[in-house]
């Protein structure tokens, strides 16, 4: 089992910069990818960004070039550093986990992100 507690939404205005941060707890051994998924009003939730243990990035391109995430493997933390936010980017943001051998998630509880003026 994987604990993980979220950080750091806000209120923000369009074009400021927020960071999110995850930490994990419990099995943290098993953890293969650490990430961000997000779920707009009415949308499906999507994938953000997400971290390999091994080092490699992936960003959705919605948020590629703006969105930085980051890993402090001592902490077992992982963050969202979030610049040049848009409307579209008001969303609920959620870290996930998935862990070996059977790519199981897990999630945080969610923290709410909006962008508005």
């Amino acid at each position: 089992q994987v604990q993980l507690e979220e950080s750091g939404g806000g209120l923000v205005q369009p074009g400021g910069s927020l960071t999110l941060s995850c930490a994990a707890s419990g099995s943290v051994f098993t953890i293969n990818a650490m990430g961000w998924y997000r779920q707009a009003p009415g949308k499906q939730r999507e994938l953000v960004t997400y971290i390999m243990s091994g080092g490699r990035i992936h960003y959705e391109d919605s948020v590629k070039g703006r969105f930085t995430t980051s890993r402090d493997n001592a902490k077992n933390t992982v963050y969202l550093q979030m610049n040049s936010l848009n409307s579209e980017d008001t969303a609920i943001y959620y870290c996930y986990t998935e862990t070996t051998p059977w790519g199981r998630k897990y999630w945080g509880q969610g923290t709410q992100v909006t962008v508005s003026s």
